[in-house]
């Protein structure tokens, strides 16, 4: 990597010299215009829409447009004299949660390397920033031009992530924002089970640019004159959905026969809709079922154990009416 610039970390009366690098690279694939019949690259002259001449970069200044035709003219010694201070120093103004830092706020990246002597003061800083889980905000001047930044530690290395001033964050105004949509609690819980049976943990490596990929094979079939690879086509997008609750549900089945679950038909985990429904089916069924119970029968085991109780209560009875009839005998 190649240092885009150099400067120095300004905390109270702490300096630390650094380089800094891009932290990231587009991979697009760039094309040049070029004339179809010959393959020549097509060239752009910079000429004056007033005069008609070419105009070289020595007498190119820049103009603001003020409407109506006029214009003001800045020149490099206009621009000289702006108040850089920050020109060749990141200076830090506080230290905040990171969570505080809205990431529509971020901009671009670059990685901080220590420069000579500075690298004892770099690592205190660096370990200080992972301790007290806190990021610096900081001003820095890149590219003649006055940034608020972030400064963070990503893998033992301090990023600067460039933000944007808040008055360049664009205010949503949108008309449903103003509507009263009501969402039933259903449609909420279905839509919370196609979220859950999609969750998973981010692997940024398991994601590529397949469009890149296929442009990459239609240049290499041409250089080595080859017929090109067809990539797979991709499932069509399904059509507007006209029933919310049953798109939702097929979207639920779909995403877990893509991750190798079982449907909910045939022993999946339900839904939190499914399951209640399950319960009331349920409950239904047993109630009548309470109600109609039949009247128990007695058994022949029961039957003959009352019967055997009724003639050992029968046979004291008898014994006492004999000894009475003899008595009776001979007093007569």
């Amino acid at each position: 990597m190649r240092a885009i610039w150099k400067g120095a970390v300004s905390f109270g009366l702490v300096s630390i010299g650094v380089k800094v690098y891009s932290a990231t690279e587009e991979k697009d694939i760039r094309f040049h215009q070029v004339h179809r019949e010959d393959g020549g690259r097509i060239r752009y002259k910079r000429t004056c829409s007033v005069c008609g001449e070419e105009v070289t970069y020595d007498d190119i200044a820049k103009g603001y447009d003020l409407g109506g035709g006029e214009m003001v003219i800045l020149t490099d010694e206009d621009f000289a004299d702006l108040p850089l201070s920050t020109s060749h120093a990141i200076d830090v103004l506080e230290f905040v949660p990171a969570e505080q830092v809205d990431p529509i706020l971020y901009n671009k990246a670059y990685f901080l390397e220590p420069e000579g002597t500075a690298t004892k003061p770099y690592v205190l800083l660096r370990d200080a920033l992972t301790d007290s889980e806190r990021v610096a905000i900081v001003k820095v001047a890149l590219r003649q031009r006055e940034q608020l930044a972030t400064l963070r530690v990503r893998e033992g290395v301090l990023l600067l992530n460039t933000m944007l001033w808040p008055d360049e964050i664009r205010q949503p105004d949108f008309g449903f924002l103003d509507e009263d949509l009501k969402v039933r609690p259903p449609e909420l819980a279905m839509a919370s089970s196609l979220i859950d049976s999609m969750a998973g943990e981010f692997e940024p490596d398991a994601f590529t640019d397949d469009y890149r990929a296929a442009l990459q094979e239609v240049i290499d079939a041409k250089v080595e004159g080859r017929e090109v690879v067809q990539p797979e086509e991709e499932e069509a997008a399904p059509a507007a959905a006209v029933d919310l609750m049953a798109a939702l549900k097929a979207s639920v089945e779909r995403a877990r026969a893509a991750r190798g679950e079982t449907p909910s038909g045939g022993g999946a985990e339900p839904t939190p809709i499914s399951s209640a429904r399950s319960a009331k089916k349920t409950a239904a069924k047993k109630t009548p079922a309470k109600k109609a119970e039949p009247a128990k029968k007695a058994t022949p085991a029961k039957k003959t154990a009352a019967k055997k109780t009724a003639a050992k209560k029968a046979e004291p009875a008898k014994k006492t009416a004999a000894k009475k009839t003899a008595a009776r005998k001979k007093t007569a």
